[in-house]
C-alpha cells in the first residue's frame, strides 16, 4: 500500500520539475536513473530513498525539506494539503509569468488584480 508521504513527496518532485520546465527524461539523466523510475517516484508507487532525494534536490536546486512542505497531521494520519501548485496549468502560468519582463509583469499583475475584483 502506498504511504501518503510517498505520494506527497512524488507530487512535490513533479511540481518542481514542471516549474523548471524539465521532462522526466531530463531529470532522470541528471540524477543517473531511468525516466520510468521518476514516473514511479512521482506517483508514489516507489519510495524515494534519502540519497536519491538528496540527488534530486541538488538537480532541482531546492533543499530536501521542500519535498515535505505542505504535510499536515490529521487524526494521526499524514495527509497532504490541497495546493494550487499541484495543477500543471497553474505551474505553466507561473513559469510564463516570470518569463515576462518585470515592468510588463507588474502591469499584467495589476490588470489581473482588477479583473479578479470585478468577477
Amino acid at each position: 500500500m502506498t504511504h501518503p508521504v510517498d505520494i506527497h513527496v512524488g507530487q512535490r518532485v513533479r511540481q518542481r520539475r514542471w516549474l523548471l520546465g524539465m521532462t522526466q527524461q531530463q531529470l532522470a539523466e541528471q540524477v543517473g536513473i531511468k525516466f520510468q523510475q521518476i514516473q514511479k517516484y512521482e506517483t508514489g508507487s516507489n519510495r524515494v530513498s534519502s540519497s536519491r532525494l538528496w540527488d534530486i534536490s541538488e538537480v532541482m536546486e531546492v533543499p530536501v525539506s521542500f519535498f515535505f512542505e505542505g504535510l499536515a497531521e490529521v487524526d494521526g494520519d499524514t495527509a497532504r494539503k490541497k495546493n494550487i501548485l499541484e495543477n500543471k496549468e497553474a505551474l505553466d502560468l507561473i513559469r510564463c509569468y516570470y518569463a515576462i519582463p518585470e515592468d510588463q509583469r507588474k502591469r499584467l499583475f495589476d490588470l489581473a488584480r482588477v479583473l479578479s475584483h470585478a468577477a
